[in-house]
């Protein structure tokens, strides 16, 4: 896995660059193939930051990860 610094996860917001980048627990997965991230947003989260203190208050588990493969880790 390559090392993403958190200037470039902020790039990956699906609004400045089209890729969308979120950071989870360390790892940084592309959600540009999910329904529920189009153009960077999922309800209140936005993408290009580290999630992994706002899941916390979301309504699913961690687990919603286990469908994509990370594609890096943040530095």
């Amino acid at each position: 896995m390559i090392a993403i610094s958190k200037s470039q996860l902020a790039l990956r917001n699906g609004q400045d660059k089209p890729e969308i980048w979120i950071a989870f627990q360390g790892k940084v997965y592309d959600l540009a193939s999910s329904r529920l991230w189009k153009s960077g947003r999922h309800y209140e989260h936005w993408a290009g930051q580290d999630l992994t203190e706002e899941l916390k208050s979301a309504p699913h588990t961690a687990h919603v990860f286990d469908k994509f493969e990370p594609i890096g880790y943040l530095k």
